[in-house]
């Protein structure tokens, strides 16, 4: 319960909404107990009229009541001030409820706009570790379903443990003055709402813990099979697919249905003990008691105003177990401290001026050792090419640099300071990153490339040619104001990949790691690149990670990583002849050259 309410009111902005919803929902109680009196008065004033002069049992309902039509002068012909006063009390319960309703939704869309927001804002600052633990199905449901679960769960909370105990306790209150002898009978019932109320209250929260488990599972599911529809149509696995998504369909529907019966179950008990009571009441009343009518209406009708809350406590209390579940999944990943930030005193670097230095790194994916001792030096205005088999542990080199990762043993510098001395925004600042699959939002062509930044159209284009991609951007109808699908769907993968190779350029960083960024390009199109990047040397520092050896021959060094170890460096020349493993890459790729020439 704890953490729902530290979840819902973490900023601390919204105590004034949930003030405004006790107050007004404090309102809505007055008007009932307001509204039955008024019911009983006109009840009372008609039994006077058509029962004058004979003798009746009086009561303290009776007196009361009589009170009251003394005090604002609601004689026994005058029944008409009565049903005014009857329409005002309506008119003030309408007002109040209104307001109560509104007043808890607000409070319901800002708690949930705030936890969306934090959410967000808090996962920015994690490491790449922490995506590879979560999906992005998970991620999602969490930071839409969970915050408005929250939400709505603090207006049950405020329902149950603010506004009901104010009900049960001034209700019991006047029904204890009208007549304590009733009233006792209403502590037989409420043990026989509290226990069941107690013990389906856990089977729901269990429950629950399970099922949105499962949606996390379920979203996933459908997720995979929306970006993988191309693998799906091709290996002709529709029938497979539709039998995992409604394998987990199916536990969703069994979990559901389990968690909609706990729900529906508590009302028709405490229905049941509650109208129990309430039998029983009238018949002591009335043929013990001799209470008249008109008094023993009005004490039914407080009576049920205190059971009301307590029918519903159970069907909110559901809402706030959910609530609660929510909350802890919400922590689970809010509790999750970033591994990766600035030191206290962290400086600001401008410029890269010497040299970016690997000097004995160690890095490991769990318990698996990616790379093994590794040390390199590369100078400013540089181009180094690190090569090698798939799994070696070259782009973890390139993530490292930019503090996506931490490094486990050893260190990184830049200019003479470790990584960590310099504060994140600054360091990555200074590279300029194209991955081996290029990553395009759902916006135009333009603000994929300039991507925040305040940039001339000259820049833009500059950049773009040097890409290669002007020359297709110029060609679509609406050119740089083209709207990019999700995922890219309507560029082919090598303008995508000469849109981000762009996007990399305009940034005019010191420092340009290309993971593999020729590998969507046709021949042609890699040698374009190949020459941009050639054009590029001495101007910026370039550090290069690719499979087809053709594409860095003009690199000052290049370094072979084999298994996480650094084997040799050097020029290629100088490898071919001192590194036999590169060797014998070099000559199954100058193989595959000859055999495309020749075919």
């Amino acid at each position: 319960m704890i953490m729902l309410l530290k979840a819902a009111f973490r900023s601390g902005r919204h105590f004034k909404w949930l003030l405004l919803s006790f107050i007004t929902l404090i309102g809505v109680t007055i008007a009932n107990q307001l509204e039955m009196l008024t019911i009983g008065m006109i009840i009372n004033n008609a039994s006077n009229i058509s029962s004058s002069g004979t003798d009746s049992a009086h009561y303290p309902i009776h007196h009361f009541l009589d009170q009251i039509k003394a005090y604002f002068q609601f004689g026994e012909h005058k029944i008409q001030k009565v049903a005014v006063a009857l329409m005002l009390v309506a008119t003030f319960k309408a007002l109040f409820l209104f307001w109560s309703r509104y007043t808890t939704r607000i409070l319901a869309i800002k708690i949930s706009r705030d936890l969306r927001q934090q959410y967000f804002e808090h996962i920015q600052h994690l490491s790449m570790k922490f995506y590879q633990k979560y999906n992005i199905g998970s991620l999602s449901t969490r930071v839409v379903g969970d915050a408005s679960q929250i939400a709505l769960s603090i207006n049950a909370w405020i329902t149950n443990y603010l506004h009901t105990p104010f009900t049960v306790c001034t209700t019991l209150s006047i029904c204890f003055y009208l007549s304590w002898k009733l009233s006792l009978i209403i502590f037989v019932g409420v043990p026989l709402i509290i226990f069941p109320v107690r013990l389906i209250t856990r089977r729901v929260k269990k429950i629950t813990r399970t099922l949105q488990k499962n949606q996390e599972k379920f979203a996933s599911v459908l997720i995979d099979f929306l970006a993988g529809i191309q693998t799906v149509k091709i290996f002709s696995m529709e029938k497979y697919t539709c039998k995992k998504y409604q394998e987990q369909n199916d536990d969703m529907e069994r979990l559901e249905t389990k968690t909609t019966r706990y729900d529906l179950m508590t009302r028709p008990i405490l229905h049941f003990v509650t109208t129990f009571c309430l039998v029983i009441i009238l018949f002591i009343g009335l043929y013990w008691m001799k209470i008249e009518l008109a008094e023993l209406v009005v004490f039914c009708g407080l009576l049920h105003l205190f059971y009301e809350p307590i029918r519903k406590f159970a069907d909110e209390n559901a809402c706030v177990q959910r609530g609660v579940v929510a909350a802890e999944r919400l922590f689970e990943v809010l509790n999750i401290e970033p591994e990766i930030i600035d030191e206290k005193d962290a400086i600001e670097i401008a410029e890269f001026e010497n040299e970016l230095v690997f000097d004995n790194v160690w890095f490991r994916y769990e318990n698996e050792w990616v790379l093994k001792g590794v040390s390199f030096t590369v100078k400013r205005g540089e181009t180094i090419a690190i090569v090698g088999a798939t799994g070696s542990g070259k782009s973890t080199i390139l993530q490292l640099i930019p503090r996506l990762y931490e490094v486990e043993k050893g260190q990184i510098l830049i200019d003479g300071k470790p990584l960590q001395r310099y504060t994140q925004k600054s360091l990555r600042a200074l590279i300029s990153y194209v991955p081996q699959k290029p990553f395009l939002f759902n916006d135009t062509i333009r603000d994929n490339i300039v991507y925040g930044k305040e940039v001339s159209d000259d820049e833009l284009i500059a950049a773009s040619i040097k890409a290669y991609a002007h020359e297709f951007i110029k060609e679509l109808p609406l050119k740089y104001e083209t709207h990019i699908d999700d995922m890219g769907k309507n560029l082919s993968g090598g303008q995508q990949q000469r849109v981000a190779i762009a996007r990399a350029l305009v940034k005019k960083s010191p420092i340009l790691i290309l993971d593999e960024a020729t590998s969507s390009l046709d021949a042609v199109s890699e040698q374009r690149i190949k020459k941009a990047v050639v054009g590029l040397q001495g101007e910026m520092t370039q550090i290069i990670v690719a499979h087809r050896l053709s594409t860095i021959e003009h690199a000052d060094k290049i370094i072979f990583i084999d298994r996480g170890l650094k084997l040799g460096e050097g020029a290629r020349d100088e490898l071919i002849k001192t590194c036999p493993a590169f060797r014998a890459m070099w000559e199954a790729s100058s193989l595959e050259i000859f055999e495309g020439s020749v075919v």
